[in-house]
């Protein structure tokens, strides 16, 4: 994968898409929770191997049949899911507000003078930002479809967060600018094959303990470690602390124990999502045990995971509206302690995001954000059960050091 970034991708074709039978028009104002999230758009990508003949028995197909079957089922998608084709504007507040007016949904069409096999997915801020993903202009959702070189396809879209959350964007599947530091934020691609996660989740367990912490927890910790020793590398002893963010979704924690509640928030389009922050001093996560961090990681998401917290959050941000708000552990600047986001992609189906010509051989989200804390996400690979494909953007010298010394987990 040598390429790079080192091709260039030409717009063919812009069109908008909008839902195939009418949408009556009103406002739909944002949820306290939406609300605690700042304006951030947030892209998806699924890579397509060229289609083999009658991939499921039907037709060959084409880039423009392939394109025509998207167009198709975008169409149908935002009938039931309206939100994703309305636009983001102010009300009399100030505050974002949703119109569901139908204005549908940008979709581009596009060529890229380079191989699957070449694209250096290792390093999306290349090959990825400003190239497969597009740059949404307008509205919530917008959508990039590119034929490679070889016949491959890259299906991307970038959606406004405020508006939905990876879940949400995940019903729809299924049915930016980077600010430059002495230490710049730069993104990678890793495939941590099975084996290395479980390899994780054995070292998290506590001596003398059966108890296996979750893979995404295993991760977390040993990320955390990571990040901890490469601000201790670096020496600067006004950075005692190292911080942790960890995603919750709170839809099974909001309708627990309701099954009508559990059915709505199946289908809830918006974000549902609180972060379970932590903090230990950078000697500790050096120096404890892997299986110390995974405990503390537990800990933190097990007090962040009830319906208490969810309901006192959502009645926090109506108390002090219209203020804006924004979970703390985003504003981290270069002088705050180092910090990180963990979130998660493994809901999200990619072996079953076949439009027809097959399953993606490969599927990421991409999110830039352009803040100063860093952001993992991991998501299920969709070539062999088991392996993760996990995104992260960090700093440069966390970066270097994870790929340093976490070689044997990263595959590198």
């Amino acid at each position: 994968m040598g390429s790079g970034g080192d091709f260039t991708v030409t717009v063919t074709r812009k069109d908008i898409v909008a839902a195939v039978l009418p949408i009556l028009e009103y406002w739909l104002p944002l949820s306290n929770l939406d609300l605690l999230l700042p304006p951030l758009d947030v892209s998806v990508f699924l890579c397509y191997k060229k289609p083999h003949e009658s991939v499921n028995g039907g037709e060959n197909f084409t880039f423009g049949s392939m394109v025509r079957v998207l167009k198709e089922a975008m169409a149908q998608a935002l009938v039931p899911y309206y939100a994703f084709g309305g636009e983001v504007l102010s009300n009399s507040l100030g505050e974002p507000e949703l119109l569901c007016n139908n204005h549908g949904v940008d979709f581009l069409e596009a060529y890229a003078d380079v191989k699957l096999k070449d694209l250096d997915l290792y390093n999306p801020d290349e090959s990825i930002e400003g190239k497969l993903v597009p740059k949404k202009k307008h509205g919530v959702l917008s959508v990039q479809v590119t034929e490679l070189k070889c016949g491959g396809v890259v299906v991307a879209c970038t959606f406004d967060h405020r508006i939905a959350d990876a879940y949400s964007t995940n019903i729809l599947t299924s049915s930016r600018a980077q600010q430059r530091q002495a230490d710049p934020l730069i993104s990678r691609l890793f495939y941590v094959m099975a084996e290395q996660i479980i390899l994780l989740q054995t070292l998290a367990i506590s001596k003398g303990s059966s108890y296996r912490r979750t893979k995404l927890e295993s991760l977390t910790a040993f990320l955390w470690k990571m990040v901890a020793k490469s601000a201790a590398v670096v020496g600067n002893s006004n950075k005692q602390i190292c911080k942790m963010g960890i995603v919750v979704d709170g839809r099974q924690r909001l309708s627990i124990g309701d099954e009508d509640k559990e059915t709505a928030m199946a289908s809830y389009i918006g974000n549902v999502l609180s972060i379970a922050i932590g903090e230990k001093t950078i000697h500790e996560l050096k120096e404890k045990p892997l299986s110390w961090v995974a405990d503390a990681v537990h800990d933190y998401l097990e007090g962040a995971a009830t319906k208490e917290l969810f309901l006192g959050l959502i009645d926090w941000v109506e108390a002090h509206r219209p203020e804006p708000a924004l979970t703390k552990i985003y504003c981290s600047s270069s002088s705050d302690e180092p910090a990180f986001v963990m979130s998660s992609g493994q809901r999200f189906p990619v072996s079953k995001v076949d439009f027809g010509w097959g399953r993606p051989a490969l599927g990421s989200y991409h999110f830039p954000w352009g803040g100063e804390t860093g952001y993992v996400m991991p998501m299920p690979s969709p070539a062999r059960d088991g392996d993760w494909v996990v995104y992260m953007h960090l700093l440069k010298g966390q970066m270097d050091l994870i790929e340093k010394e976490a070689a044997h987990i990263l595959g590198l």
